[in-house]
């Protein structure tokens, strides 16, 4: 299950990227639904976990003001609208991996996974902005939050 988690995440990313792309040109035909089983569905033989995925996207985007609102003093000289929807997906899937997936996913997971998904999907500085922004994060709000266990 673990080893197409990576897929998982993929797919994950993009479901969210469209969705967000879709409503920020003002269509109203966006569904998140829609997209994410379109999405499962060029995967299905590949990908066994499909809650993984549906936990993700919709942890994502129920939370995404929350993620934002954390994000945002972490980077202070990137306001969230002027960072890549790219990045700012890839940092929102890291960072709820981090504080609402923390008994199923390491910290050290969630950070790699999401600098890989970085310099597989973002430009040449991607992996190292989403290093620094969820390494602090995991320094600033687990850490902490937490005394150092990865607990929340």
């Amino acid at each position: 299950m673990a080893s197409n988690r990576h897929l998982g995440r993929i797919v994950a990313l993009q479901t969210l990227y469209e969705y967000e792309f879709r409503v920020q040109s003002s269509d109203t035909s966006a569904n998140i639904d829609d997209i994410l089983a379109r999405n499962l569905d060029r995967y299905q033989t590949t990908i066994d976990d499909k809650g993984f995925v549906e936990t993700l996207v919709k942890g994502v985007i129920a939370q995404q003001t929350d993620l934002d609102a954390k994000i945002q003093p972490i980077a202070p000289d990137w306001p969230i609208d002027q960072i890549a929807r790219i990045d700012c997906n890839i940092l929102r899937i890291g960072l709820y991996e981090l504080l609402y997936q923390a008994k199923l996913i390491p910290p050290k997971v969630a950070i790699n996974e999401a600098v890989e998904l970085a310099k597989a999907f973002g430009s040449d500085n991607s992996s190292k902005f989403v290093n620094g922004v969820l390494g602090t994060a995991y320094r600033t709000l687990v850490e902490e939050a937490t005394d150092g266990s990865t607990e929340v």
